[in-house]
C-alpha cells in the first residue's frame, strides 16, 4: 500500500511539474508548481518526515509561491511576451531534458531487483516529537539565539518601513 501512494504521489508530482514546464499560461504554471510542492510534502510524510513535509508546505508552497503569484498580478504579463521568446532556449530546455532522461534510464539499467530486509528499524526517527526534544535539550542555545537573531531583523524591517517615529 505504501508503495502504491508513493508511485501515485510522484506520478501527481511529476506530471503537475511537467505540466508547468509547458503551460502557456503563467498563472496556470505557477499553480501546478504549488501542486508539486504539495506532492513532494506528501513523499516526505511517505517516508516519515513529517517536519520536512510541514517546512515544505509552509515556506515552498506558502510563501514563495504566493510572493510567485504577487510578482506575476503586478507584471501583468501578456501574451505577446511569450513570442518573444527566440527558438534557441527551447531547443537547450529540450536538449537538456534528453541529457536528464539519458542519465535516468542508465540509472535504471544498473538497478538490480535487490531487496534489503528489514529488521531493527528505528520508526521514531524524523517524527516531529523527536526534533522538539533535540532542540529544546541538547541545543537550546542556539535556537534561541536564532530567534532574537529573527526577532531583530523583524524589529529592524518594521523601523525601516515606518515613516514616522
Amino acid at each position: 500500500m505504501d508503495q502504491f501512494l508513493f508511485f501515485l504521489v510522484a506520478f501527481l508530482a511529476v506530471a503537475s511539474a511537467v505540466y508547468f514546464v509547458f503551460a502557456r499560461n503563467p498563472l496556470y504554471a505557477i499553480l501546478s508548481l504549488i501542486v508539486t510542492m504539495f506532492s513532494i510534502a506528501g513523499m516526505y510524510i511517505l517516508l516519515n518526515a513529517q517536519f520536512l513535509a510541514i517546512i515544505q508546505i509552509i515556506v515552498y508552497a506558502g510563501a514563495i509561491m504566493v510572493l510567485f503569484l504577487y510578482i506575476l498580478m503586478m507584471l501583468n504579463l501578456n501574451k505577446q511576451d511569450e513570442s518573444k521568446k527566440n527558438n534557441t532556449l527551447k531547443f537547450v530546455g529540450v536538449f537538456t531534458a534528453g541529457l536528464l532522461l539519458i542519465g535516468v534510464l542508465g540509472v535504471f539499467r544498473g538497478v538490480q531487483d535487490n531487496h534489503v530486509v528489514v529488521e531493527n528499524v528505528d520508526r521514531s526517527i524524523g517524527l516531529t516529537k523527536n526534533l522538539g526534544r533535540l532542540l529544546f535539550n541538547e541545543y537550546v542555545l542556539p535556537f534561541e539565539l536564532a530567534s532574537i537573531l529573527i526577532l531583530a531583523g523583524i524589529v529592524g524591517a518594521v523601523l525601516i518601513g515606518k515613516k514616522d517615529l
